[in-house]
């Protein structure tokens, strides 16, 4: 921001030494034709008295002139005048430079204009624009840094103040997310030592079973069933443990919000257009969006817009390149949004699990992901009462979002 202002310091000083230079070239100027002008008159006045006109009419004729008298060499003015010899006399042409000063006004008023409207913009800049941007880049290097304690002063400039205010909600959305992965780590721990611990129980029983056994210490048959019915009984008391981590470690996941709510279709789909037409252009991959009805949805825009995305996503990674598009159609009291992509490469068999945390097709060895993608959008759009699932058409892929009309 220092840089800015001593470039604004210096710009407008080299403002007003330009309008310094152009009073002196106009004054400059300004003597220069007035001088012209009162030698014009006085040689047009004694041409005409040379003629037979008076001293008075040339005067009054004349604005430069002001006075022609015989010379007198004894005789003390106090102005400015020339000797003319005409018609055998001398006379002495008394003048005054008469100078119009209007152009050096209109340069003084429309270059102090110039220079008061380089300032309010330049100073509107550094304060409206300039230092709500320096105040982001500080911010963003805080955020990477990990610091999320300071928060972003409130700014009411149209061309910032939303962008802030939604780093602003970033920002406490990370502390938030912060707070509460540790306090998840926390409950994770916990829960670890926990059934470590209840596990040691039957894992000590299942041991001391298994070792009578090979000891043949039991002499009887129901003491053997006995004991083996026990190492079944503490086996499933082991799942019961091991299906509690396998919840607990789903539940962390299904941890996800949605306002529902109503809105119209085509604001998620206007979104959804403008994010990915010139995406898709940059891939050489045509995409097209068909005609539809804009219907009133039942759910959360944000969540709708964020399933469909991660679609589109899934077209880029997976498709061919050569072409997606999106279509709708109408069954009962949903609307349902299909994603189609050009070139299938997952088995026909893999479709029923493609919804699965953590699954990830056999066509996905080469491409990065985590295999929650999908299933996050199935509970996103189960949560908002809809659905989504997959095809395959004709060699073509198609994913099918479910959403419930108001």
């Amino acid at each position: 921001m220092n840089k800015y202002w001593r470039i604004t310091f210096f710009i407008l000083l080299f403002e007003i030494l330009l309008l310094i230079g152009a009073n002196f070239l106009m004054l400059g100027s300004l003597r220069k034709d007035s001088g012209k002008m009162y030698r014009i008159e006085i040689e047009r006045a004694s041409h005409e008295m040379e003629a037979g006109a008076s001293a008075e009419d040339m005067v009054r004729k004349y604005d430069t002139l002001s006075r022609i008298s015989l010379f007198d060499a004894k005789e003390v003015v106090n102005r400015d005048y020339n000797v003319i010899e005409i018609n055998g006399q001398l006379y002495r042409f008394e003048y005054q430079v008469k100078k119009d000063l209007r152009p050096l006004l209109f340069l003084n008023i429309g270059m102090g204009l110039m220079l008061l409207l380089s300032a309010i913009v330049l100073i509107y800049v550094g304060r409206k624009i300039l230092r709500p941007f320096h105040q982001m880049s500080n911010l963003s290097v805080e955020l990477a840094r990990g610091n999320l304690t300071a928060p972003v002063k409130a700014e009411k400039s149209k061309f910032f103040g939303k962008f802030l205010w939604g780093i602003n909600m970033l920002r406490d959305n990370l502390e938030s997310n912060k707070e509460r992965e540790l306090q998840l780590q926390k409950e994770k721990k916990t829960l670890i030592l926990s059934l470590s611990h209840d596990i040691k129980t039957p894992l000590s029983a299942i041991k001391l079973y298994s070792r009578a056994l090979k000891e043949d210490l039991y002499d009887t048959k129901e003491k053997r069933e006995a004991a083996i019915d026990g190492i079944a009984n503490n086996t499933e008391e082991i799942e019961k443990y091991v299906s509690d981590i396998v919840t607990a470690s789903k539940e962390d996941f299904l941890n996800l919000e949605v306002m529902v709510s109503e809105f119209y279709l085509r604001e998620v789909m206007t979104k959804i257009e403008t994010l990915y037409t010139e995406k898709f252009a940059s891939l050489h991959t045509r995409f097209s969006i068909s005609e539809y009805d804009d219907v009133l949805i039942s759910g959360d825009a944000a969540r709708l817009e964020e399933v469909l995305q991660n679609t589109l996503e899934n077209a880029i990674k997976y498709g061919d390149g050569k072409e997606v598009s999106i279509s709708f159609s109408d069954e009962e009291d949903c609307r349902l949004i299909s994603v189609r992509n050009s070139g299938c490469s997952i088995k026909e068999e893999e479709l029923t699990h493609l919804f699965e945390s953590f699954y990830r097709g056999s066509n996905s060895e080469k491409v990065n992901g985590s295999g929650l993608g999908l299933y996050i959008a199935r509970t996103l759009m189960r949560m908002m009462d809809g659905d989504i699932y997959a095809e395959i058409k004709e060699n073509d892929f198609i994913i099918t979002v479910v959403a419930r009309k108001a």
